[in-house]
């Protein structure tokens, strides 16, 4: 065992503080603070904060007293030492985030279902899709359980957490895909220990729909870039072209650099530059108000719904407008709204409601709940010109 603990010499709250750390291993150093009631929200990046009062206590458990030059020179030497532009942690709307290391062919994916019941036979065609590019999956517990009394959730919240959990931790993961949309993902995020999966390091993330509530709140709190692209049950019936979009995202991200290709229409002419975000709009409203709500605020918006008629997209874009939500948003991209009623009257209120933001804004994007739509990197830079209709991502 080799923990180790710096004088009480920083000040800070009014208080003098030592750090503790381990040159071996984070495991070895949870273990000695929990056995010696250190607070596990002391934890920062590779070291607990400990007060002053602790030391001595803790030097008689078996901490090592050196200086804090010999804490930092034997946490770099282990390979332990975080920095903290390289750690996953809040930052702010309009940041680039932190992105995880692309895929490698061997890498291990992990499935949870985090919102509604998945039905087996896309889940095992998406399964073996994943598997086909060279990656290895492992399902969760619950990923095929259904709620008791509740139909519409693959199984209870705390089940869903816990394989959502046990994903993340997963040392041998490189990345989490959830299995499939529906609703139930806001559920599942205040049962999160969002401290322990910062500690577990940055990994890949994907999913859609009504898992933009993961999106917003890996954004909030772990400052990750995520995959905005197939669940596993729809990447089995995804199009070629967009499967393979979704692929290169994921294992090769430099290839991709041109998302709109063309196929968009120009609503508002101009040029801007910003961070992706956005996602499905009825949870972006949903989420406001908590503390997982990311706003647009130095971003490029991209939107989209399914099932909404235009008197609800009305009402949803009125209540992020109302609270702030598209307050400094640099520019828009509006993806499809399927199963939302007649187009043009979703048209009418999207411009309605949106163009007076004076921001470049382009539609006809193909992002959303289709076969064929086209996955977004959401926290890395990117540069829309509306008038040529190209978004350019900026690797």
């Amino acid at each position: 065992m080799a923990i180790l603990i710096d004088p009480p010499d920083w000040p800070a709250h009014g208080r003098w503080w030592s750090h503790l750390a381990s040159d071996v291993s984070f495991t070895e150093l949870h273990e000695f603070a929990a056995r010696h009631a250190v607070p596990r929200r002391g934890f920062e990046r590779d070291h607990y904060d400990v007060p002053a009062e602790m030391y001595a206590a803790l030097v008689s458990a078996g901490a090592i007293p050196v200086s804090a030059r010999e804490v930092v020179r034997r946490l770099h030497r282990s390979g332990l030492r975080r920095r903290k532009s390289v750690a996953p942690a809040g930052r702010p709307p309009g940041r680039v985030l932190l992105r995880p290391p692309a895929l490698q062919v061997g890498d291990l994916v992990r499935v949870a279902a985090t919102s509604g019941v998945v039905p087996s036979q896309s889940l095992a065609r998406g399964q073996a899709l994943l598997e086909s590019w060279g990656l290895r999956v492992r399902r969760g517990a619950h990923v095929l359980a259904a709620h008791p009394t509740l139909d519409h959730l693959a199984g209870p919240d705390e089940d869903r957490a816990a394989d959502f959990t046990d994903a993340w931790l997963d040392p041998d993961a490189a990345a989490v895909m959830v299995a499939r949309g529906g609703f139930g993902s806001q559920r599942i995020l205040d049962l999160l220990d969002w401290r322990r999966l910062a500690e577990a390091g940055p990994k890949l993330f994907i999913g859609f729909s009504d898992v933009t509530a993961l999106h917003q709140a890996i954004a909030a709190r772990l400052g990750l870039v995520t995959l905005h692209g197939h669940v596993v049950t729809s990447l089995g019936s995804a199009e070629p072209a967009s499967a393979e979009f979704l692929r290169r995202l994921a294992m090769e991200p430099e290839s991709i650099v041109e998302l709109l290709a063309g196929c968009s229409v120009t609503v508002v002419p101009g040029q801007a530059t910003g961070v992706l975000t956005g996602g499905n709009l009825s949870l972006l409203a949903a989420e406001v108000g908590t503390r997982f709500s990311r706003s647009g605020r130095g971003g490029i918006v991209v939107l989209e719904d399914a099932g909404e008629p235009a008197y609800r997209v009305d009402r949803l874009l009125t209540q992020l407008l109302r609270a702030g939500w598209f307050d400094g948003v640099a520019g828009l991209v509006i993806g499809s709204f399927t199963d939302c009623g007649p187009p043009e009257e979703v048209e009418a209120v999207l411009h309605a409601r949106l163009v007076p933001l004076g921001v470049p804004m382009v539609a006809g994007f193909d992002f959303g709940h289709t076969p064929s739509m086209v996955s977004v990197p959401f926290g890395v830079r990117a540069a829309l010109d509306a008038d040529r209709g190209t978004l350019i991502v900026e690797w």
